[in-house]
């Protein structure tokens, strides 16, 4: 399959998940990003642009390492990494793009002394996407995959543009965060309706156990491995809808110790 270059049978192939060896080829293959210099000299670019140019997301770029990678047993090693993509992310004007396609609106500021006037209107932050809590676990676990800053920032973006920004935008979309709850309340309602009752009966909704990670695609919840299987299949399906049916699988798997929980402390302990 690397041999041919042919992305949509990489796509096929990760959907059974990937050796590690190749999963970062693979990955590149089916987000079609090759690092050429064009690019690298891009991210070079907006390297410049960050050190030039201070922004109050920054700020909460920071924080938000700090609070949840820096803490995370896998990933406080990549600190560093997450700076650099989170960082230059911010910046790249390109990332506008996908809001063609999104239902959410990027915020808007204004230039100093030109408050209302639209002329001197300007997307803040400049990428129109502003980090909230745990925006960079998205970015973690590539860093197990590329080393090279440019490729990694490369990854990342197209994976937020096909995929994450969808987790955190009101949509009808299959992909969005309304649907995987949906899809989830369904199929515990279905498959498990004793337990879903039983949950609800003590207070402690399903979804507010589990919505937290399928905001974050797993990322911090799993360990590793398991979480780039899971992406394996994110991509080679191009959906993210088996998000909502693992969180419904793991409710399942969990479903006797749950079934004798009596507050919604005691299930989070209970399944985590």
């Amino acid at each position: 399959v690397l041999a041919e270059q042919d992305s949509a049978a990489a796509q096929q192939y990760v959907r059974q998940g990937c050796p590690t060896a190749l999963r970062a080829d693979l990955w590149a293959l089916i987000l079609n990003i090759s690092n050429q210099p064009e690019d690298i000299l891009y991210y070079e670019q907006l390297k410049s642009n960050v050190i030039q140019h201070d922004l109050l997301v920054d700020s909460l770029i920071y924080k938000d390492v700090k609070l949840t990678a820096s803490n995370d047993d896998y990933y406080f090693v990549f600190e560093d990494y997450l700076y650099q993509v989170l960082l230059c992310f911010s910046r790249d004007t390109s990332v506008l793009e996908h809001f063609t396609y999104s239902s959410a609106t990027p915020p808007k500021s204004y230039i100093r002394g030109k408050l209302g006037m639209e002329e001197y209107a300007v997307f803040y932050p400049p990428n129109g996407v502003i980090p909230f809590h745990g925006f960079s676990m998205y970015v973690a676990p590539l860093c197990f995959l590329y080393h090279e800053p440019s490729k990694l920032y490369q990854i990342f973006r197209e994976m937020y543009v096909r995929f994450f920004f969808r987790l955190h935008s009101i949509s009808s979309h299959p992909s969005g965060i309304v649907s995987l709850c949906l899809l989830f309340e369904t199929l515990l309602q279905t498959h498990l309706p004793q337990l879903f009752y039983h949950l609800r009966e003590i207070g402690a909704q399903p979804l507010r156990i589990s919505f937290k990670w399928m905001v974050r695609a797993f990322s911090g919840y799993l360990a590793t491995d398991q979480l780039l299987l899971l992406w394996d299949r994110i991509l080679g399906y191009n959906s993210l809808e088996i998000l909502a049916v693992l969180a419904a699988a793991v409710f399942a798997f969990r479903a006797v110790n749950l079934m004798e929980v009596t507050s919604l402390a005691a299930a989070e302990v209970s399944i985590s």
